[in-house]
């Protein structure tokens, strides 16, 4: 006997979309949402953000939209582009948490508060997922399909493993200090480390409000003092803030990393969202492709088929992101120049495609064209030659008897 047709692991963005996508199909089958319960284990409320035409699937949720994008390079140089036919969305978790949520309820759908400990196949046939409640009591389900979204419990080996790590800053100003039309994506007037790169990333509520954050692309993240004082110069010395009111913080670190990820860990066991490889490794962004995947998944179970999520992006874009990644690592690139450059010798629409991993080969190929040819080339030739390593100190994965091995 099954507790549901589907267990669904994790209440975070690729939890939350398929079942929201499964309960409304018709006929379709019987959900079992499991998240973690309150306390430590709950995922901070943070923001998503994607692009896509408008009349999205969850524009109704939308905390802000922007028609406009805007890069800032480090000679202050500013480039403001239009997005269309896209917009640039923002997302809160918390309200597309209490939404889906309803509509499991509404749906006559289930919900289960436990920590997780294990998802694994049954000898029989489908999968089981076990756990604990929040009183400690076991909680053991049992699905024809289980879908797992936690966070892998390791680093897999990669030829170069880096991390874009921020914290943010939601501020209110007294007097209007933003344009609501405009989202900064990348303002690169950030002291640059050295190793990796920094910028600003401005995204305005209002013209008195807006989320301001200081990103990294780097090997580790810093400590929650230091990005305050990187908050502190970006908004007083370079946005020219006056005291803004912090009415709320985020912080987060996201893998960058050319690992292979896997699409099944089990005959009914499948992961998905950033745990199946929806991260686009150079950029970091991981919402759209997660709703390419839980829309794949939900299609074939209403046909009866095998729900094996897609692979997110196209071995080409998983390709040229690796030679990206160690181009950055090596420093044979600067990152502020690489991105700048990107945008402003690409037409956006197209850009805007190809981070998204929906370009074509021609495309791709003029986008190369965009980048400094030669050091990307050089490492385009030095890849293959590289071993996929552990990150140093990182574990091997359980029954692998290599030692934890250093990046070479």
């Amino acid at each position: 006997m099954w507790d549901a047709d589907v267990a669904v692991v994790g209440g975070g963005a690729a939890g939350l979309s398929l079942a929201a996508r499964l309960s409304g199909l018709r006929d379709g089958p019987a959900v079992v949402l499991v998240d973690a319960p309150p306390g430590p284990l709950t995922p901070p409320e943070r923001t998503w953000c994607y692009w896509e035409e408008p009349g999205g699937r969850w524009d109704d949720l939308l905390t802000a939209r922007w028609d406009r994008l805007r890069i800032t390079g480090a000679d202050g140089g500013r480039t403001t582009l239009a997005a269309a036919p896209f917009q640039y969305k923002m997302l809160r978790s918390d309200r597309l948490r209490d939404a889906v949520h309803a509509r499991l309820r509404d749906a006559g759908h289930a919900r289960v508060e436990a920590v997780v400990g294990s998802v694994r196949d049954l000898p029989g046939g489908g999968a089981e997922v076990t756990g604990v409640d929040a009183a400690g009591r076991p909680v053991r389900l049992r699905a024809r399909w289980a879908f797992d979204s936690r966070p892998p419990p390791r680093p897999r080996p990669a030829r170069t493993a880096l991390l874009q790590h921020f914290r943010g800053w939601f501020v209110r100003t007294a007097a209007p200090a933003f344009d609501p039309a405009a989202a900064d994506l990348m303002d690169f007037r950030t002291p640059q480390p050295t190793h990796g790169l920094s910028f600003g990333y401005v995204l305005p509520l209002g013209p008195c409000e807006a989320l301001v954050e200081y990103t990294e692309f780097g090997r580790a993240p810093l400590t929650t003092a230091a990005y305050d004082a990187a908050l502190r110069h970006y908004t007083r010395d370079i946005l020219g803030l006056a005291a803004p009111e912090v009415t709320a913080t985020e912080q987060g670190v996201i893998p960058m990393t050319d690992a292979r990820l896997p699409r099944r860990t089990g005959r009914a066991v499948f992961p998905l969202g950033a745990a199946g490889g929806a991260t686009r490794p150079s950029t970091g962004y991981t919402f759209a492709a997660t709703q390419r995947q839980t829309r794949s998944v939900a299609r074939a179970l209403g046909r009866g088929r095998v729900p094996l999520p897609p692979a997110p992006y196209p071995a080409r874009s998983r390709a040229m992101d690796a030679v990206m990644l160690r181009a950055l690592d090596t420093g044979r690139v600067a990152g502020d120049a690489f991105f700048t450059g990107l945008f402003r010798g690409v037409r956006t629409e197209r850009l805007l495609r190809f981070l998204d991993g929906r370009t074509r080969w021609w495309e791709d190929a003029l986008i190369g064209f965009s980048t400094p040819v030669g050091p990307m080339l050089r490492t385009a030739v030095e890849l293959p030659r590289l071993r996929r390593a552990l990150p140093a100190g990182a574990p091997p994965p359980p029954g692998d008897p290599r030692p934890a091995a250093t990046t070479p």
